[in-house]
């Protein structure tokens, strides 16, 4: 049983599953369309909302201070070792399941479905995140043309119950406050819509969306470096490396995303080629923009006065900073163009994650793992409908009823694991398979590939312990459901 558990299947098979016409997608997309998408993908939450709690720091965490530049940094090459291993995989093996299909084909089922159920935690369960920090923003750009939307129809249940008055306020059916966030739902409902129709439709849209956040992040770089007091850097790290640490874990959520771009390999024209360039080229691009965000928004705001300020405010970074700085006639202006675009970037990011969720559990549907019902392609459309469709459901009920913090961090060790998997199943390759062709090779392996995993494994132990106790959960109902249902049903055994 044991040998049947880590049995691999071979990488020539997993390319040759890719081309068979009844489970085929539309191959629509290009080396520009692949670089918009690892932008759309990475430039989101992260830097929209996160980087605030990462330079002061909570009940948990040191505070980074303006050493956040460097926890941009330290994330940023942690990523790099990971991506250059992703982009060999990817270029090597173009099939939808990324991380999985990778370990499928170097590290054995087993392994492989840890490594799918993993993924659920980066793609749906961040997503649940990125609803949550959409419908916070989108509140706050509509209340700029005085629109109000009622906190009861925005907010999940915790949370409302820690503002004073409104469970009371908010409509009771049978005595029970109704509270939800419809925001949240609605944005995801409306993104499943769009990725059903079509790959090319949601490409498109996401260019749209990329160069808008990234001209709106140019703005506020722009006008905040007026305003940056170069003594709010001192002391540049007040709570020293471990505040550098801790500000690197909770930033990592912002890089997430640059691995969703090998979920659309069967969708590429030229994967070979486009896959290395839209991975490496989205983590470099976005990295420079981290990093002078990042100055700007600790050269405006000391740290002592960041820590003193509310968790919600700190929610809103950039918003925060243009309000501190108190930008004469054009404050007001800048606010709500800063609001409308991390609407903008939030969209873009779900837009991603949403189409990479499913092509996960079309993949894994494919080798019998999941339904087969999972493995539908849409006749006319030519996506992978049913996984769309189960997947925006999913994640616009919880993102209803859940809180964005428990969804950050969870969704930060699942994506840490799987990069540590990629790093490792390019070590075992090289040694199986040396001579197979790579149209594009990682560098210095294995020093690049072990780097890779010793970084990773370094921000974890930045996380909070609650989170591990979460992710072993997790992971122990994920092996319920293996042993349950995609042991006996799995492809590889039945043939076998």
């Amino acid at each position: 049983m044991l040998k049947q558990l880590f049995r691999t299947k071979s990488l020539d098979a997993l390319v040759h599953e890719g081309e068979d016409p009844t489970h085929q997608l539309k191959r629509a997309l290009g080396a520009f369309d692949v670089l918009m998408l690892g932008i759309g993908a990475i430039i989101g939450a992260g830097i929209f909302a996160t980087i605030g709690t990462a330079a002061a720091g909570d009940a948990a965490r040191p505070g980074a201070g303006p050493a956040l530049m460097l926890s941009f940094v330290l994330t940023g090459i942690a990523c790099g070792f990971a991506a250059l291993c992703y982009a060999e995989f990817a270029a090597m093996v173009p099939i939808s399941g990324s991380a999985y299909t990778y370990s499928y084909g170097t590290l054995g089922e087993l392994v492989a479905w840890i490594i799918g159920w993993d993924l659920i935690i980066e793609y749906a369960v961040g997503n649940v995140a990125v609803a949550i920090s959409w419908s916070n923003y989108f509140k706050t750009f509509v209340a700029g043309f005085g629109i109000i939307i009622p906190d009861w129809i925005s907010i999940d249940y915790r949370t409302a119950s820690k503002i004073p008055g409104l469970l009371e306020h908010a409509p009771h059916l049978f005595g029970v406050p109704i509270v939800f966030n419809l925001p949240a739902f609605s944005i995801v409902a409306f993104i499943t819509i769009i990725l059903v129709i079509g790959i090319r439709e949601s490409a498109r849209l996401n260019t749209i969306m990329v160069l808008i956040k990234l001209v709106v992040l140019a703005i506020f770089v722009w006008i905040g470096f007026h305003y940056v007091k170069p003594a709010n850097w001192k002391p540049f790290a007040p709570n020293g490396w471990a505040g550098v640490q801790a500000g690197a874990a909770i930033v990592f959520f912002a890089y997430i995303g640059f691995d969703a771009v090998s979920t659309v390999a069967e969708e590429v024209k030229n994967p070979k080629r486009d896959l290395p360039i839209g991975i490496i080229g989205s983590l470099i691009v976005c990295t420079i923009i981290y990093i002078l965000v990042a100055a700007v928004f600790t050269g405006i705001i000391p740290y002592k006065a960041l820590v003193k300020t509310l968790a919600t405010s700190q929610a809103e970074p950039l918003t925060l900073a243009i309000q501190y700085a108190n930008i004469q006639n054009w404050g007001n202006i800048l606010v709500g163009v800063i609001a409308f675009g991390s609407v903008i970037a939030h969209t873009a990011v779900l837009l991603v994650f949403q189409l990479g969720q499913p092509r996960i559990f079309f993949s894994m549907a494919r080798d019998g793992l999941l339904p087969k019902s999972f493995a539908k392609v849409h006749p006319k459309f030519r996506t992978p409908h049913v996984t769309t469709i189960f997947t925006g459901v999913a994640v616009g009920i919880c993102a209803m009823f859940t809180t964005i913090d428990e969804m950050v961090d969870l969704t930060n060790i699942g994506t840490l694991f799987a990069f540590i998997l990629v790093c490792t199943g390019i070590l075992i390759l090289r040694k199986r398979e040396p001579d197979r062709p790579r149209s594009f090779r990682t560098p210095w392996v294995p020093l690049i590939p072990v780097l890779g995993i010793v970084a990773c494994f370094y921000l974890i132990f930045g996380l909070p312990w609650i989170t591990w106790i979460r992710f072993a959960v997790w992971l122990l109902i994920g092996m319920v459901i293996y042993f349950s249902y995609g042991y006996k049903k799995s492809r590889i055994r039945q043939e076998l």
